[in-house]
């Protein structure tokens, strides 16, 4: 059990949050909610022992705690196994005393010794606790893990930094789950992974028996994992025993009530005022009058809840355009050792270009990215075209930042003689205001330091914008502002994602990377999908994997089973329409309630408004039963 009372968390005087207090039990699966900066990692720090706080927290002093952080820190040299090995401390201390006195018993001459005794009573002790922690069976469980999670035999012995950042988290997973943790604190657990791993953490995380407490701005993850969410906003907490969809709702409908309460009460305050001021000096209606006063200082005023609408501000910086094409890829190739990443690709890619690379982690995707922005060695011959000036975000930025500077020290490395005096005003445009800027980059959250990036990136003007999971740590507020500026941004633009919704209206063309190839798609993300015949990245890609391990036979499906998928896609089509048609009426009714025009709505419009939203969940749960049964259909064929 996790008991947090009065728990306050400050830096340098302000308080991120105060006073919060929740208690947690096996079996809860907790969502962390709010903003970038709100405080979420924060709190994982805190409950896992590696940040200071002020009031109370109670942990069973039995427990074991599995901390996933949003950047893993994977020291070099070391292969998969020896890093994944980690994660049993105890047994690999007992080997090594055990070793030990093997060395010292092979330099025993005299068997009949005090000493050499001594030696052997050490080693059985040392032997028989080695067998209890699991010293015999360690190994193989962790193939078996690995094994399970995507990893292939030839993999073990290669080094860890030849691997994405997918792959290192799987590592990490695997260390986790191989310790048999009593409580798992995740910060951003699907970052850098891709479908196939996301669906395997779901059931592994549906199934946990202990407490799951995590931060994730992938909300189809939060509603398949999470059964409470608990957001942190403006220093305070709000607790719901539901999942993230589900509290949204929940909440969004609560701050309505509050709302009109809140104009109720300030209507009867007044209209109570107004008797006060008319009766107070008539002395047939002095004590009406005085009634009324102490009848109005009984009110307690009704509080609406405040939320935090900033967002930043990104315009991206005009450059001269370039030539004709931008890139000239001849025979391209790429290994890692002996791992063959990029296999002699050609392309050539021409001036506003708006591409997305999508496929597997591991297939190449972020090495050819960093091939194009030349920061790795390759074979191969690469053309840059004239006037080409590149924007590069990274998708770890941690190693694109320095722990130790200041933000103002950050941005002073990208600076020049022009917008140097601009790098205050650029910082408030990103959220950071006031002291924030004197932080070191160290001391911020995921999300904090993908602004700053962004932040940084945006001192100099390009015409090729290059980035590897830019919504990685956002928030949903900041993803949607970054669309939008991409959107508007006159350049060419490769984007590196897993996130159909973000690449939506982004892209125009979709390069496929797969076994150590790519083909190429001449329309936008849905046109894609469309034509792998999926509704989303989860079947895509996990159709992948499938038919990596074993291609399926073609079946000739009968006519009655065809029309039949045909008529189940065409009510799924016309569901489509009545849902966007609803949602759009919907939020109509909702700026008349949120505008003035609230005081002259009468109770009928609140009726219809209410029937709306009842119509939108029967036709949203229309949708997903007509879709998982096509899904089976399809399945089943």
């Amino acid at each position: 059990m996790i008991d947090l009372q009065n728990l306050s968390v400050s830096f340098s005087g302000t308080y991120l949050f105060s006073n919060i207090s929740f208690k947690l039990n096996p079996g809860n699966r907790v969502g962390l909610a709010g903003k970038n900066g709100a405080g979420k990692s924060t709190l994982l720090r805190v409950i896992a022992g590696e940040q200071e706080y002020e009031g109370q927290l109670n942990i069973d002093k039995n427990a074991k705690i599995g901390f996933l952080k949003q950047d893993i820190d994977f020291n070099q040299g070391k292969t998969i196994l020896e890093e994944t090995y980690q994660a049993f401390e105890e047994i690999i201390a007992a080997e090594k005393k055990i070793n030990k006195i093997n060395r010292a018993l092979a330099e025993q001459t005299d068997y009949e010794s005090e000493a050499y005794h001594e030696l052997m009573h050490s080693l059985d002790d040392l032997t028989h606790q080695y067998e209890l922690l699991g010293g015999y069976t360690y190994k193989g469980e962790t193939e078996k893990i690995l094994l399970g999670l995507g990893f292939k035999r030839e993999n073990f012995d290669q080094l860890t930094e030849h691997f994405s950042g997918g792959w290192r988290m799987r590592i990490e997973l695997a260390k986790i789950l191989l310790q048999q943790n009593d409580i798992l604190l995740l910060d951003e657990p699907t970052n850098h992974l891709d479908i196939d791993s996301i669906i395997w953490f779901e059931n592994f995380l549906s199934q946990f028996k202990g407490i799951v407490l995590l931060v994730s701005h992938d909300r189809m993850f939060l509603d398949r994992v999470t059964n409470r969410t608990i957001e942190i906003s403006l220093g305070h907490i709000y607790d719901f025993k539901k999942s993230y969809s589900a509290y949204q709702s929940i909440r969004k409908g609560l701050i309505e009530k509050q709302v009109q309460a809140k104009k109720n009460q300030d209507k009867k305050i007044k209209q109570t005022k107004e008797l006060i001021e008319k009766f107070r000096y008539k002395a047939s209606k002095a004590a009406f009058a005085q009634s009324l006063i102490k009848k109005l200082e009984k009110i307690v005023p009704i509080e609406v809840d405040t939320e935090d609408h900033s967002v930043m501000n990104v315009r991206f910086p005009h450059a001269e355009p370039p030539g004709k094409i931008i890139f000239e890829l001849e025979n391209i190739t790429k290994s890692y050792g002996d791992n063959l990443v990029i296999d002699n690709y050609n392309l050539i890619l021409d001036r506003g270009s708006r591409i997305a690379f999508v496929g597997q982690n591991g297939m190449g995707k972020t090495t050819l990215a960093k091939i194009l922005v030349q920061e790795i060695d390759f074979k191969g011959k690469l053309i840059h075209g004239s006037n080409v000036k590149i924007g590069y975000f990274a998708q770890n930025q941690a190693e694109y930042l320095t722990a130790e500077n200041t933000l103002l020290q950050e941005m002073e490395t990208v600076a020049n003689e022009q917008n140097r005096v601009e790098i205050r005003n650029r910082l408030g445009s990103f959220l950071f205001g006031g002291d924030d800027v004197e932080k070191k980059v160290k001391m911020l959250s995921g999300g904090e330091r993908n602004r700053l990036a962004l932040c940084k990136m945006l001192m100099n003007p390009f015409n090729v914008l290059i980035m590897d999971e830019p919504t990685n740590h956002l928030d949903m507020r900041s993803k949607k502002v970054l669309k939008k500026a991409l959107k508007e941004f006159d350049g060419s633009i490769i984007l590196i994602s897993h996130d159909r919704e973000f690449l939506q209206g982004l892209v125009d063309r979709v390069y496929e990377f797969r076994d150590h190839k790519i083909k190429e798609f001449l329309g936008g993300i849905d046109y894609y999908l469309g034509e792998r015949n999926f509704e989303n990245f989860r079947e895509v890609e996990k159709k992948q994997s499938e038919s990596s391990e074993k291609p399926k036979e073609k079946v000739n499906l009968s006519r009655e089973f065809q029309k039949e998928i045909k008529r189940i896609k065409n009510k799924i089509s016309k569901l489509d329409i009545a849902i966007k048609n609803t949602e759009k009426e919907i939020e109509e009714m909702e700026r008349k309630i949120s505008s003035s025009e609230t005081s002259v709505l009468d109770v009928n419009f609140f009726v219809q408004y209410q029937e709306k939203k009842d119509d939108l969940d029967a036709l949203v749960e229309e949708w997903i039963h007509l879709d998982e049964s096509l899904l089976k259909k399809i399945n089943l064929s």
